[in-house]
């Protein structure tokens, strides 16, 4: 979810009304993908660098959050969705982690889609936390070193349990991953779009499963 700084600077608003905007395009991403039979969407809400930003944004951010969250439980239960986060929340406020508590628990028998918001999230964060708890094990004789493999690291990321990750898709025009998902985009695919993210829509996410639907995901193979 990137460029609501930029959206907000074209139009000579405050950075934060680019956040504020940026809700709308959350609603409508995760109620296309729900439509569109997607399993799980994961949102880049908040990185671990995030927080190097000026207290004022990040505060609202906070804000946004607690809000958001508030905001979209009925639309979650109405829609069957299930919501789960990754990522760390010791550094998260107490007026987000109550309404994201609620949110948790009241979703977490849905059957419908799975909506997975990264907060406070990094993957090299993930993937030290990830190395640091095999260490563990391994000193404390749980674990020998020949018994680590691909799915014994998977079973350590935050995104233990969820499917396989098929598609990235970037807004506004930025060409990189940006500390997202790093094991888990070793085969995914990736869609660059220019559009902003308070602009983005239904429409937008029909655009980029569409493309995604005429690639040919070969998964390191050769066929034919």
């Amino acid at each position: 979810m990137d460029g609501n700084g930029r959206w907000a600077n074209q139009k000579a608003f405050p950075r934060i009304q680019g956040h504020t905007n940026a809700t709308k395009a959350v609603r409508e991403a995760v109620e296309g993908a729900a439509e569109f039979g997607i399993k799980a969407l994961t949102l880049f809400a908040f990185s671990t660098e995030n927080w190097k930003r000026p207290k004022a944004e990040v505060s609202g951010l906070m804000q946004l959050f607690e809000k958001y969250l508030k905001d979209e439980l009925p639309g979650l239960m109405k829609n069957g969705i299930k919501l789960i986060t990754i990522g760390n929340r010791d550094r998260l406020p107490k007026k987000v982690l109550v309404p994201l508590d609620r949110c948790i628990e009241e979703t977490k028998n849905n059957s419908g889609m799975t909506l997975c918001l990264a907060v406070d999230y990094g993957a090299r964060d993930e993937l030290v936390q990830a190395t640091r708890s095999l260490v563990k094990q391994a000193l404390a004789g749980q674990l020998k070193p020949d018994q680590i493999d691909e799915a014994r690291v998977e079973k350590e990321l935050f995104t233990a349990g969820l499917p396989e990750l098929d598609l990235i898709i970037r807004t506004s025009g930025e060409l990189r991953l940006s500390n997202f998902l790093l094991w888990q985009a070793a085969y995914a695919e990736f869609y660059f779009t220019p559009v902003l993210w308070p602009d983005f829509n239904r429409a937008e996410l029909e655009k980029a499963l569409i493309d995604f639907s005429k690639r040919s995901r070969r998964v390191g193979a050769v066929y034919g």
